[in-house]
């Protein structure tokens, strides 16, 4: 079963797809609660290894099966089913990673983490809530002394460099600007900095607000390790081809400067040295074994999640959530939520070339479309900025939604950030990239 806002093409492949309201899935979640509940199929031993099962059900209780629905605008029917596919187990829900871009996002994984819990699939094969897969898990960082004196919220960049007394920037392995939320924002606020370096293999969004720019090597140039995205195993990044004169990698460029600034050897070594320092001794595999042999699963992930039902909380037991979060809303002025999705043919702004000449285009459902012909074109507009765009009409779409591919460069009007205002998560200090309400206008 899929639940998703959106139609694509994963919906195909599955024997259910349910298209809820952007947002909605903790109403839904809690409607699947109150079936279990109602319907006798928690796990009896679930107050074992659950703290505030009571208070959790009474949140579940707290409205009715009918207005939880239509919170998530789905079918009661939908709750009925999911919560059967939990009861008849094993069962496991897979989180994508768009729902954590939402202002409720952590609430909502956590009350999915709680449906798999009192149902029973929590510890068990083939059961259990996959969302973060802790790809850095096989790395060791022991060599890191001290914790930064100050942080900033990465969504927030922009907004608070600008208000902060930060006289110098270094990015590297990122495009700010066109990454995240309120593009104009972020640059203008490091334009306003004395000195930005810039650690960049193209010329981007950000390189074009930098006082210095620092030319890198490429992944074909690059030799490092490559920790998992989704999975649990680990590999090895091997330059097949040599960088250019004088373009230096990332750890290049820090053991340089490390000499400058008063750390003079401490980041010494190759990058092979560097990949036997870093890589964990119990991760089941040496530097040599992923050379030779590709790439290993780290013996670090069990193949059952939780499997003695202990966990890494005060009272060593899940901790249910007890209180429903706020979610975003659209209005009548702005009644599209804006979504800016992954595709194949365009991830962030290093892979944005080859699209199509022109605007940017916005998919929506015909009905949504202001009166706009199936591509016509019009103007994206949202509380904080604009953009010319094109309009595509798709009927599996719902009403209020309003999807752009991600990624692309300001300069060229293809960036849905300028869009965006930046604000952060619930939980884990993302950003909620997903909330934006927008509107269609000639």
């Amino acid at each position: 079963m899929l639940i998703d806002p959106v139609w694509h093409k994963t919906a195909l492949l599955c024997d259910a797809f349910v298209q809820s309201r952007p947002g909605g899935d903790f109403a839904l979640a809690m409607a699947v609660a109150r079936v279990l509940f109602d319907r006798g199929w928690t796990d009896p031993a679930a107050g074992d290894y659950c703290d505030h099962l009571a208070e959790f059900k009474a949140l579940a209780f707290s409205l009715p099966l009918t207005e939880w629905c239509a919170e998530a605008d789905v079918a009661p029917s939908v709750a009925i089913d999911i919560a059967t596919r939990l009861h008849e187990g094993p069962t496991a829900i897979l989180v994508g990673w768009g729902m954590a871009r939402r202002i409720n996002g952590g609430a909502i994984v956590r009350a999915l983490d709680a449906l798999s819990a009192i149902s029973g699939n929590l510890g068990v094969p083939g059961g259990g809530v996959s969302y973060y897969y802790w790809r850095r898990k096989s790395f060791d960082f022991g060599f890191i002394r001290n914790k930064p004196p100050r942080t900033i919220l990465e969504p927030l960049s922009g907004p608070e460099l600008l208000t902060s007394d930060i006289r110098a920037v270094w990015i590297t392995a990122g495009n700010p600007v066109a990454m995240l939320p309120e593009s104009a924002t972020t640059d203008r606020a490091l334009r306003s900095r004395e000195f930005v370096c810039v650690v960049d293999a193209w010329h981007t969004d950000t390189t074009r607000a930098a006082t210095l720019v620092l030319p890198t090597t490429t992944l074909l140039e690059d030799d490092d390790l490559l920790g998992a995205y989704g999975h649990h195993w680990v590999g090895a990044s091997r330059p097949v081809v040599p960088p250019p004169p004088g373009v230096k990698s990332d750890l290049e460029i820090l053991q340089l400067l490390s000499e400058r600034v008063g750390l003079s050897g401490l980041l010494r070594g190759t990058a092979r040295e560097w990949k036997e320092r870093i890589l964990r001794r119990d991760a089941g595999f040496t530097v040599a074994d992923l050379e030779e042999r590709g790439p290993q699963r780290s013996s670090l992930s069990g193949k059952v999640l939780f499997a003695d039902r202990k966990f890494k909380t005060a009272s060593g037991k899940v901790n249910l959530i007890t209180s429903a979060p706020a979610r975003a809303r659209v209005s009548s002025e702005f009644p599209l939520y804006l979504m800016a999705l992954s595709t194949d043919k365009a991830q962030s702004s290093q892979w944005s070339k080859g699209q199509p000449s022109g605007p940017p285009v916005v998919t929506v459902h015909p009905d949504s479309s202001a009166g706009i012909t199936d591509g016509g074109f019009a103007e994206l507009q949202s509380a904080i900025g604009s953009l010319p765009i094109q309009v595509r009409h798709d009927p599996r779409q719902r009403r209020d939604v309003a999807l752009m591919s991600k990624g692309g460069h300001v300069k060229n009007g293809r960036c849905a950030n300028v869009l965006s205002k930046a604000r952060a998560t619930d939980l884990g200090g993302g950003g909620a990239l997903y909330d934006e309400p927008v509107r269609i206008r000639l």
